[in-house]
């Protein structure tokens, strides 16, 4: 059991990097609209938090590709 949560957490994570990858790259993010349309149980910061760890992750994971040597900018 733990382990599915454990995988679903790293997909769900992930999920946001892409999110947040493709939001930079293109400046396409979801719709204002089409969230304010959600579950009314939904928390709109949850979505937000969601969405933060995804520019974490491709933060993060950029800063650590720029100090490897195994990287190079081009």
């Amino acid at each position: 059991m733990l382990g599915k949560i454990v995988h679903y957490t790293a997909d769900a994570v992930l999920i946001s990097a892409v999110l947040a990858g493709i939001k930079r790259s293109t400046g396409l993010q979801p719709a204002n609209s089409a969230l304010n349309t959600a579950e009314p149980y939904v928390d709109k910061s949850y979505i937000a938090k969601y969405f933060e760890i995804g520019e974490w992750v491709l933060d993060t994971t950029a800063d650590l590709m720029s100090k490897s040597p195994y990287f190079e900018k081009k």
